[in-house]
């Protein structure tokens, strides 16, 4: 498997578009400024494009994977028609499942629960409501911290694209699966919490 997701910091920008259906990003290495990876939504069908523009966006089915520069896959994020809660299944680069997500029905500001491959919970997200400001906490010990960043006015105002700022806590051991289901969640959190 790849280094690039034994990091602690990650800032996760989202593609500039007005008028765009696909969920598409780009993760940098905050400390050179470079890009390591890569989050995509390749197989977007034409009713679900449809529905990106309209008030049942927050439904829409979504297939997202996150990949090394060179196309080597590190997660599939999946999930499928979204009626009242969300339930993501996140998969490896061998479609073999790692765990996934799954929705609280009332949480102010949102949250949901992280879950293992046997659906044991391994942490939860939990945002606040007055802002982007998400910490993923188990037994009270937080795991990560999501905010978004600041992207100037003009972005911010007329394109519905967003900067995440992603830090993970150095006691999560490197190459963890807990680490991917961090990275698969903040890829979602968006399309499942915020449309």
């Amino acid at each position: 498997m790849t280094d690039v997701i034994n990091s602690n910091l990650f800032l996760v920008k989202e593609h500039v578009g007005m008028f765009k259906a696909a969920n598409n990003f780009d993760i940098y290495d905050p400390s050179t400024g470079e890009v390591i990876m890569e989050c995509r939504e390749p197989t977007l069908g034409f009713f679900t494009k449809l529905l990106r523009f309209t008030d049942y966006k927050r439904m829409t089915p979504f297939d997202i994977q996150l990949r090394t520069l060179d196309g080597q896959r590190i997660v599939r994020i999946q999930r499928g028609i979204s009626i009242f809660l969300s339930k993501v299944i996140v998969s490896d680069h061998n479609n073999n499942t790692l765990g996934g997500f799954a929705q609280k029905l009332f949480s102010i500001g949102g949250k949901f629960d992280v879950l293992g491959k046997n659906d044991q919970m391994i942490c939860q997200l939990e945002g606040s409501w007055t802002g982007w400001d998400f910490h993923f906490k188990s037994n009270g010990v937080e795991l990560a911290h999501v905010s978004k960043k600041w992207a100037g006015l003009g972005k911010e105002m007329f394109t519905s694209a967003d900067n995440y700022m992603l830090e993970l806590s150095d006691d999560i051991p490197e190459n963890d699966d807990v680490r991917k289901l961090i990275l698969a969640a903040v890829m979602c959190i968006d399309m499942v919490l915020k449309e």
